[in-house]
C-alpha cells in the first residue's frame, strides 16, 4: 500500500472531512502528531499476514432469537378476564383529550 504523502493539506483534509475548522496553530500543533499516529500503524504493514483468514466479525454471531412456533394462545375472554377495564370484548384504556 502506498504511504501518503503527510503534510499541511492532507491534514486539513481530513480536518475538513470531520467538520472541523483548525487554526494555523492547531494545524502547526497536529500535523507532527497525526505524522506519528500513521508511523505507529505503518508498523502493522510489516506484520506476515499471508497465511492467516481474513477475519471481518471476531465474534461468531448467531441468531438469539427463538424460532417463531406457533402454539395455543388465550381467548378472547381468557384474555380479558381478569380485567374490569374492558367493553364490548376489547380492553378499554383511559380517554385521550
Amino acid at each position: 500500500m502506498a504511504k501518503p504523502n503527510v503534510d499541511k493539506k492532507l491534514l486539513l483534509k481530513v480536518a475538513a472531512n470531520a467538520r472541523l475548522n483548525l487554526t494555523e496553530k492547531e494545524t502547526n500543533e497536529f500535523l507532527p502528531q497525526l505524522k506519528e499516529i500513521l508511523k505507529a500503524f505503518g508498523k502493522l504493514d510489516e506484520i506476515d499476514v499471508k497465511d492467516e483468514k481474513p477475519s471481518f466479525q471476531p465474534l461468531p454471531l448467531e441468531n438469539v432469537a427463538r424460532h417463531d412456533v406457533v402454539e395455543k394462545c388465550l381467548s378472547q375472554e381468557e384474555a380479558l378476564k381478569n380485567t374490569k377495564n374492558k367493553k364490548d370484548g376489547y380492553f378499554m384504556g383511559p380517554k385521550v383529550t
